[in-house]
């Protein structure tokens, strides 16, 4: 008989994604601190890449804040216009809506990337978790996130323009990204005017019915990407979603019979970063192909050799090539969007 994992204060062990998140039968949750952090700063600090970053509460209620990367002023500016107006990336770390924070090193160091590469500001935000809560809190921070972020943008950094957004994130950050933006085009027409994009790194979309992609890895002798469909299926089906809800939940699958395909009409220009190794790989190409469907301008990028999170966590050469491409094309979708909205 196998002993059942059990803490002398909280219990057994009621479910666990392995190495990660352990939720004791009294409803307690242990994260294991598996990345280095970036203590908070309020004031201004100097942070890789040329950039200046410091963190802001945007609800004390809920815990929501968000680390605001700007990049440094040109150099040698015109000294008869004023200094050009930054558009504002608002980020969503990925974690499978269960782990996760815009302080982990790795989430610092990319968000400070994006903002130096696409000369943009960038606000990461951090959202509640499940279990403790579910879906749809990570999404309801998103949205009151944008919705603080708009009215304080130009007050945190006078060169942040807020008719000038896009929304972005990776994985379960994607998934964030896309139903915040759903939400913004189910109150209007189409897109609000400042809403300019969304970019989608690797969104974290699932379903009941198992994609080729999902089927090979689950026949892999050899895990090739950091997000494996078990660690998929634990984080999304048993721990993020609400009880009773399967990944045909449009909070899961936006693409399904519950999908709200009248929004992904409305939406506006999307780019899919999606990676060639990754478990969800066929989920996003699933997305693009409604986005097209549907009529929307949607760009799709795949990157070959690598897996989930390879931007954050990759180490090898190809990682890091491939990570350059995908900065320089989120730079190019974020400029080439507003240029378009512009005219």
């Amino acid at each position: 008989m196998v002993a059942v994992p059990h803490n002398n204060y909280h219990g057994a062990v009621a479910d666990e994604i392995e190495g990660l998140v352990t939720v004791y039968e009294d409803g307690h949750v242990e994260r294991a601190p598996v990345m280095p952090t970036v203590e908070s700063s309020t004031s201004p600090l100097r942070g890789p890449g040329d950039v200046t970053w410091s963190d802001v509460t945007l609800c004390r209620v809920t815990g929501l804040w968000a680390r605001l990367f700007v990049p440094d002023p040109d150099p040698d500016p015109d000294p008869a216009g004023e200094p050009p107006r930054l558009p504002v990336v608002v980020y969503f770390h990925g974690g499978g809506f269960c782990v996760g924070s815009a302080a982990w090193r790795c989430y610092h160091d990319f968000a400070a990337r994006l903002a130096a590469s696409a000369g943009c500001a960038v606000a990461s935000v951090d959202y509640r978790l499940a279990p403790e809560h579910p879906l749809p809190a990570a999404y309801d921070d998103g949205a009151a996130a944008v919705d603080a972020l708009l009215l304080r943008a130009a007050r945190l950094e006078p060169r942040c323009d807020p008719s000038r957004v896009v929304l972005c994130g990776d994985s379960a950050g994607a998934a964030i990204a896309y139903h915040v933006a759903a939400r913004l085009c189910e109150c209007h027409a189409e897109a609000p005017g400042w809403l300019r994009g969304v970019a989608l790194v690797q969104p974290f979309f699932g379903g009941q019915a198992r994609t080729a992609s999902e089927e090979s890895e689950e026949k892999e002798e050899e895990q090739r990407s950091v997000l494996s469909l078990g660690r998929s299926d634990g984080y999304c089906r048993r721990l993020a979603l609400p009880r009773g809800c399967d990944r045909d939940h449009p909070w899961c699958n936006p693409v399904g019979l519950g999908g709200a395909w009248r929004v992904i009409r409305r939406l506006p220009r999307t780019l899919v970063c999606a990676a060639g190794m990754d478990v969800l790989r066929d989920r996003n190409a699933e997305f693009c192909a409604a986005m097209k469907s549907a009529g929307n301008c949607v760009e799709s990028r795949v990157y070959a050799g690598v897996g989930h999170a390879f931007q954050l966590l990759g180490r090898s050469h190809v990682s890091k090539v491939r990570t350059h491409e995908m900065l320089m094309h989120i730079r190019d979708f974020i400029w080439d969007t507003i240029y378009i909205t512009n005219m």
